[in-house]
Formats: structure tokens, sequence, C-alpha cells
């Protein structure tokens, strides 16, 4: 997978994406992912990539003819373009596992008070999309947040495949409870049933403990699980 990022803050992202699971899936191929700078596609002195809002109000939008001709000189057929905006749709690890199967994805981070409105209606856009309902002072975090999670789902960059698939969120319960060594700390014990080795009845107390952690955390969630027909 390819991942393009248009953002006017291109730095910031070389820290987040140099460590850790993202960092080694880039080492080794499994996905390229680069941040570029907006003011690249703008053609005056200096680089000016905002203008004030006509009819006047606080701030700045981002003016249209640098998104324009980042977004059309980035995007090819294989190409779904994403723009982070608090209006957009929530992102959700559904989405993250639908768009983890593209094979191009190109953010376009926004800022300042958004984006001039004739880019976000001019068909270049594919999806809008937020990861919640509160204001960020630009668009870079969101897109970080977002190529995490749909990076870490791509085949080979987990030490297992499976590590995914038993997450929070994955099947619409929270994730069960999970213990390591030692077997008791302070006086407090892991559950008799993890150490029994009985594969059969752990996988029930997991399923049982998912269950009752998600009713108590996020009812929501367990009210979708069981809308869908899970028991």
């Amino acid at each position: 997978m390819r991942i393009d990022v248009v953002t006017l803050f291109p730095d910031i992202f070389f820290g987040p994406f140099a460590e850790s699971i993202i960092g080694r899936a880039i080492q080794r191929r499994l996905v390229e992912i680069n941040a570029i700078d907006l003011r690249n596609y703008s053609h005056d002195e200096r680089k000016t990539v905002d203008d004030k809002p006509y009819g006047g109000g606080p701030g700045m939008l981002m003016k249209p003819e640098p998104l324009f001709e980042a977004v059309e000189d980035l995007k090819t057929e294989d190409t779904v373009v994403i723009l982070t905006s608090p209006q957009g749709e929530r992102f959700s690890q559904p989405l993250a596992a639908e768009l983890a199967r593209k094979k191009h994805l190109l953010f376009v981070c926004g800022h300042y008070e958004g984006v001039d409105e004739r880019f976000r209606v001019s068909g270049l856009v594919d999806r809008e999309l937020s990861i919640g309902d509160y204001v960020l002072t630009s668009g870079n975090l969101a897109a970080m947040v977002m190529t995490d999670a749909i990076v870490r789902l791509l085949p080979g960059v987990l030490g297992s495949d499976e590590s995914s698939v038993d997450e929070s969120f994955s099947s619409d319960l929270l994730e069960y409870p999970q213990y390591t060594r030692p077997p008791e700390f302070r006086e407090m014990k892991v559950p008799d049933i993890l150490l029994s080795g009985n594969h059969g009845a752990i996988e029930e107390w997991r399923r049982k403990t998912a269950r009752e952690r998600t009713a108590e955390r996020r009812p929501d969630l367990l009210k979708k699980y069981l809308d869908q027909g899970c028991k």
C-alpha cells in the first residue's frame, strides 16, 4: 500500500511513523508513507495556501488552487482521496479494514477554518472522515490516527495476523481482560481458568468477559452486536 498525506506541516509525520509497528512496516516495504507539503503547489513567492473567507468571520481558509493541483497531481485510478474534517463520517474499525484493502490512500489534512467548499464538492474527494466529535488544530493528528489503524491491518505488519482479530471493536465487542507473568502480583491473582490449559474453557471465559466488559463500558456496542444476531 502507498499512503500520501498532503499537509502544511510534513515534518511532524516523520517521528510517529518512524517508530514501533509502523516504522518496521515501512522498513520492510509493506507500506510506503509520504508526507507532502501543500506549499509545493503554491506558485507565489510567499507560498500562500490560505486567505480570508468571503463574507467575513474569524480565521483563514485553505485556498482551492493548491488543493486541486496537489490532488490532481497525486491521484491515480487506484486512489481513494480522504479529507480530514470534523464534519465527516466517523472513522471506525470496519472502515479501517475497508481502507486497508485499497492500493493508494491520499489524505488531505484540513487546517485553519477548513477548506474552500469548492474543493469539498469538486468530486476529487472520495471520503470525508472524522475521528471524533471534537475539533483539532489541524487534520494532521487525525490522518496519523487513521493511518496507524489502517496500516496495522495490512498482511504481515503485526507479528500474527490473528493479533488484530481479537482486539476491541473488531467484533463490536471490547477486548477481554489479559494477563501475563507473574501469576500473582500485590495479592492480585491471574484467574485460575487462564492457568488451566483448558483452551475451550478459556475461549468461553474470554467471550463471557468481553460481553460483560462491553455491557458495562459500551452498552451501545453490545446492542449493535446483539442486533446483528450474535450471541
